[in-house]
């Protein structure tokens, strides 16, 4: 029986598949949104944000930001890597920090724009979720800035700390065709 019922949930998994690539152009149509537009994305006050937060907090005794963020920044920044299961859609389609929490899913821009709002939920309203579009790839990452010194988070491969923003700009070597630019709930910069 329990195997029947396995049949049926991948049966309907692949019904809507089918459903979702057959209104692939519309769906995509509709979610298009600006690269301007992504600050609407990182929402710091999501339920599910706001969740992890307060999880991740209660693992201090009296959380303050300012002996315990560091810390607190790996929590969240494991938690993203190891708990968010990243998947590439069929279609191009935004998640919010909420849905990406909640379904424990999302392509790279999704779990670091989850990220971010983990970064910022925790007290850091300066973390940035940065991105570079060359022609061999996009590269995404957060960053956040704390203590004179600015920590580069990397889902990938882990976390590098630099002594300022400008350092880490350097660092990622961005060159005059790339595309590069950062965002958070506040504000969208164009780098390049």
């Amino acid at each position: 029986m329990e195997s029947r019922a396995l049949d049926k949930e991948t049966r309907l998994g692949q019904l809507y598949l089918a459903i979702i690539s057959r209104y692939k152009s519309y769906i995509e149509e509709k979610e298009e949104l600006a690269v301007a537009e992504l600050p609407t994305l990182v929402l710091p006050k999501g339920e599910q944000v706001l969740r992890k937060t307060n999880e991740i907090k209660g693992a201090f005794t009296n959380y303050t930001y300012d002996s315990d963020f560091p810390k607190a920044a790996m929590r969240a920044f494991e938690f993203v890597r190891d708990g968010i299961e990243e998947v590439i859609l069929p279609l191009q389609f935004w998640l919010n920090p909420d849905e990406t929490a909640e379904f424990r899913l999302g392509d790279r821009i999704d779990r670091n724009i989850l990220l971010c709002s983990l970064l910022v939920a925790l007290g850091n309203p300066a973390s940035k979720v940065f991105v570079i579009k060359r022609e061999s790839g996009v590269s995404i990452y957060t960053y956040f800035e704390f203590d004179k010194r600015t920590v580069l988070m990397n889902l990938e491969n882990g976390t590098k700390v630099f002594k300022d923003r400008d350092e880490l700009i350097k660092s990622l070597s961005i060159g005059e065709d790339d595309t590069a630019y950062e965002f958070n709930h506040q504000s969208y910069i164009d780098v390049s």
